[in-house]
């Protein structure tokens, strides 16, 4: 093999393995379209219940809503998909989205949508998700070649930094010129264009190693390798607590851009467009070079130095482009964060697991989502929004450092499935 070492980083130049086969290519651009929707949608929705109620409380708790279905029911969706066609599932939760946020734009278009219709429909759009996120995340190691994980796994995560950067920023736009109900069809439209392309994937199904296993007995099989396997125990419940804190940031983004700084939506979406910029750049660096798996460590810490840092910052500052050019360098770590987290875990995870595992995964981080929502909303209508970000920050990172330091953390990041067992993980 011909290979280049830059800076630790080994850039292959033999030829690879292909990537971009017709089943993962399908799966990438429809993600693609539907979550351009997703983000345009969700920048609409916030302004529009903020416009509707003035109120930073009820945004939060509107914008948990969708989460709550999806914390409750993940744990036990990711038994169901490992148990059932990973393929139908997704086109069905889609096709579902798609029809029911459509009818959302028409009933915002025609003027008789309601706030309890948000709510209805935030609880099924976050059904829906509960479901499709472990389908489609459990399917990918099935997709690829094993030497292509980590590069799939950065093609996907693009997906959500393009449409971050793109939807905030086209969006941004669109919302001031039409309003929120144009917004509201592109996703709805989406949605179905997403569930159209997923019939013509062919995902290989689950073979059981014992079939009359019960679904309590599958559920308690997932939590069982879960605790066992430290490193991933230690992962989910660190990524619960800093998820928590996240939360509280999040929905304070709009009111700090509007009503703190008294940017527009236009501003607000450059800005989310320049942290969307920042993954992309992050994910295509690594998607591009081949890191050691000795290196993995390293680049993760830098990540999270990269996106506390700048996240601890900009909420203090008052020229959109310095506090884009900041957001652009948070990206960057977030980039590489869920990169490596996303294909560690893959990495470890038998196939017959995987549903359950990133279910779990999926109900640990965002399982006090809800409440940091809607506490997030409270504490920003009585402290000044720049003290909560700031204050939030500070405690993600003071309950993600021990884990991060600690030697077995080291060994799980850098693990390698050529050289090593989960038994010198676990």
């Amino acid at each position: 093999m011909n290979v280049a070492e830059v800076d630790n980083v080994i850039v292959d130049t033999t030829k690879k393995e292909k990537l971009w086969n017709k089943n993962f290519f399908l799966l990438w651009q429809g993600q693609l379209v539907s979550s351009l929707g997703d983000q345009a949608y969700s920048l609409a929705l916030g302004f529009w219940i903020l416009a509707m109620t003035g109120s930073t409380a009820i945004m939060g708790t509107l914008m948990a809503s969708s989460t709550i279905p999806r914390v409750i029911i993940s744990p036990f969706s990711g038994v169901i998909v490992d148990r059932l066609d990973r393929k139908k599932m997704l086109i069905w939760t889609d096709f579902i989205r798609g029809v029911l946020v459509t009818t959302v734009a028409v009933g915002a278009y025609r003027g008789w949508l309601e706030i309890w219709m948000v709510f209805v429909t935030g609880i099924i759009l976050g059904l829906c998700a509960a479901f499709f996120g472990p389908a489609a995340t459990s399917s990918i190691p099935d997709l690829v070649p094993k030497s292509k994980l980590v590069p799939a796994n950065s093609f996907f995560q693009m997906i959500y930094s393009t449409t971050q950067m793109l939807g905030n920023m086209i969006g941004g736009i669109v919302y001031a010129m039409v309003g929120a109900p144009f917004l509201f069809l592109f996703n709805g439209l989406s949605y179905l264009f997403s569930a159209g392309t997923e019939t013509f994937i062919d995902i290989p199904k689950v073979e059981r190693k014992d079939a009359k296993i019960t679904f309590i007995q599958d559920f308690k099989a997932g939590l069982n390798f879960v605790w066992k396997f430290t490193s991933l125990r230690n992962l989910f419940l660190t990524a619960a607590v800093s998820n928590f804190f996240g939360s509280m940031s999040f929905v304070l983004m709009i009111p700090l851009f509007t009503l703190v700084r008294g940017f527009d939506s236009a501003q607000y979406g450059f800005a989310m467009a320049a942290m969307g910029l920042g993954m992309l750049t992050g994910m295509t660096y690594t998607s591009i070079m081949k890191i050691p798996p000795s290196q993995r460590y390293r680049y993760f810490c830098i990540g999270g130095l990269l996106s506390t840092t700048s996240f601890m910052i900009f909420p203090f500052m008052t020229n959109i482009a310095v506090i884009s050019f900041i957001l652009f360098v948070a990206g960057v770590g977030n980039a590489l964060i869920n990169i490596f987290i996303g294909s560690i875990v893959q990495m470890t995870t038998p196939v017959e697991m995987r549903g359950k595992v990133f279910g779990l995964l999926s109900t640990l981080s965002q399982g006090l989502t809800p409440i940091a929502m809607a506490l997030g909303g409270i504490l920003g209508g009585i402290l000044p929004i720049q003290l909560v970000l700031v204050g939030c920050m500070t405690f993600s990172a003071m309950c993600f450092m021990p884990v991060v330091l600690s030697p077995n953390f080291k060994a799980f990041m850098n693990f390698n499935p050529e050289q090593h067992t989960l038994k010198d993980v676990m």
